[in-house]
């Protein structure tokens, strides 16, 4: 696989799983009950809102690389690696579950760090940089929300 094609798979798997993240928080945002739902609910679309900034920005440096992003949701099934919501999920499940997803997103924009790296694409690595530092930041958030 040529380095630009490892950019370019290494950056699809990052869009795909951004984006099941970004429709997964936003069904946790619809449906989050309890007495922690304004902080939830609030916390929820602040995160799903930059994700779907984030997807925007991942498929276009696809198309910048000159190759067509996926963007359907078979496409997004086969690359994604974050399970999708499930309706009857409890608030601190839902917590617990973001947290992990976020985790496995970081590992993710690390691959297309290591893959940008190897290519000598500085612009691809800045962009998983800023991928990671934000899934390591919401992770923390999410995970004080389990402290007790």
């Amino acid at each position: 696989m040529s380095s630009n094609k490892a950019v370019v798979g290494a950056a699809s798997e990052l869009l795909a799983n951004t984006y099941t993240l970004y429709l997964k928080t936003q069904n946790y945002h619809w449906n989050v009950t309890g007495p922690m739902f304004n902080t939830l609910h609030s916390l929820f679309e602040q995160q799903y809102t930059e994700l779907a900034q984030a997807a925007d920005e991942i498929a276009e440096r696809i198309r910048a690389l000159g190759e067509y992003a996926p963007g359907s949701y078979a496409e997004f099934a086969k690359l994604a690696t974050i399970e999708e919501a499930k309706p009857d999920t409890r608030a601190g499940d839902m917590v617990r579950k973001l947290t992990e997803d976020h985790a496995l997103l970081a590992q993710t924009a690390k691959a297309l760090i290591d893959a940008g790296t190897e290519a000598g694409d500085d612009v691809s690595v800045d962009l998983g940089v800023r991928r990671m530092d934000f899934h390591q930041k919401n992770g923390w958030m999410l995970r004080s929300h389990l402290e007790s």
